[in-house]
């Protein structure tokens, strides 16, 4: 877990809470996460008749942009509820899109389908990278035995180095993005280090795996420089112009597609599934729906109250404990003794991976944060009840 040097505390407005140690309150209870979430939101955030007009202006954009061009825009597409509803959204907007989905091999049945049917229903074009399983097996297994948070980074540096290339090989400028600010505002520093830093995700692999990246599609500080700069190929938010609700987006799934319901945020992968329904709760003490429905909250599409009700109830339910049980130990070869080798490591700190923030005091002055559990200790996880 994230070393704790306070007694326990929840925000009064929210429910993050001191598993961030960095957490910070005020006089009257509330904490610095939605304090700067509701300042972000006023900023980011347009919505009724504002955020139509910064919609059509975006569409505007993008298909003036994309005049000549086979595709107006790139969507990275997962299968989940996020990217599917954009999907159906673009298509209706006249919007011509390439879906992009990057394949690390853990991918839920449902979400391939579901990838399928948007496919079909919109008749966009699909282009499919598939990494290298070898390689990127092997550098999932050292961020586990490195025991630190981000056991997600080979995944996003991946997603975002899969679809940038796959723009430019089909000169898209526009790619448009999934992620808003409603349901992921939200997330502290010491939960999650900059998966951009390629310097973190290189000395990880060497330190844990003994080998060097050769063919995951990184995308580092650099590379984000070179794309927008050189390439001129840039991300929009366009889930931030939306009154935007997942129970809403649901229920449009359910009515046009043959859509498959694969449960919590970012479920639609298994490996998301277990870390952020077993590894991070049980390991390091942390519970990422604090952050997500503290999001929530704050852009008023959910109470205080049912997110403390929710979270009352175990991130993992054990009637799928045994089918999670055989994703996240015989997939990888981790029996016995390996498994708890692993899962027991103590904690990484900065003084053994190396980071490029850590390493330069000018891109300390020029970002902020810092690589996480750099002050931690990692909970021993038994093998017997791994989801």
């Amino acid at each position: 877990m994230l070393m704790r040097t306070t007694p326990y505390r929840q925000c009064v407005r929210c429910v993050m809470d001191t598993s961030d140690p960095e957490i910070r309150f005020a006089g009257d209870g509330t904490c610095n996460h939605c304090t700067r979430q509701l300042a972000r939101m006023a900023q980011l955030v347009a919505l009724g008749r504002a955020g139509s007009q910064h919609l059509d202006a975006a569409i505007e954009r993008i298909k003036r942009i994309g005049k000549g061009r086979r595709y107006d825009a790139v969507l990275g597409i997962s299968g989940g509820v996020d990217s599917s509803f954009l999907a159906l959204f673009l298509k209706a907007r006249g919007v011509r899109t390439l879906l992009v989905h990057m394949d690390n091999g853990w991918d839920t049945a449902g979400a391939v389908r579901n990838i399928g049917s948007v496919a079909a229903k919109t008749g966009f074009d699909y282009a499919s990278h598939v990494l290298d399983w070898a390689e990127f097996r092997a550098l999932q297994l050292a961020f586990l035995k490195a025991s630190v948070v981000e056991a997600e980074t080979p995944t996003d540096v991946a997603i975002a180095g899969a679809i940038h290339r796959i723009a430019r090989r089909h000169g898209v400028r526009t790619i448009i993005s999934a992620s808003n600010e409603a349901s992921e505002g939200i997330l502290p520093k010491l939960w999650h280090y900059d998966a951009k830093d390629i310097r973190y995700l290189r000395g990880i692999y060497q330190q844990f795996a003994a080998a060097r990246i050769r063919h995951l599609p990184t995308f580092g500080f650099a590379t984000q420089l070179y794309y927008k700069l050189v390439a001129r190929i840039g991300p929009v938010y366009l889930l931030n112009y939306l009154e935007y609700d997942r129970a809403s987006a649901l229920a449009q799934l359910n009515a046009e597609l043959d859509w498959h319901d694969y449960g919590g945020k970012h479920h639609e992968s298994l490996f998301t599934k277990f870390v952020q329904s077993y590894l991070l709760p049980v390991k390091f003490d942390l519970d990422y729906r604090k952050a997500t429905f503290s999001s929530l909250i704050c852009a008023g599409r959910m109470t205080r109250q049912a997110a403390l009700e929710q979270l009352a109830e175990p991130p993992t339910t054990r009637p799928k404990s045994n089918r999670r049980k055989l994703t996240s130990r015989a997939s990888w070869g981790l029996h016995g003794t390996n498994w708890n080798g692993s899962s027991s490591s103590p904690a990484a700190t900065t003084a053994t991976i190396p980071t490029t923030k850590s390493g330069s005091a000018w891109f300390i002055a020029f970002t902020s944060g810092s690589a996480v559990l750099a002050q931690g200790t990692a909970r021993h996880l038994d093998p017997e009840t791994l989801p």
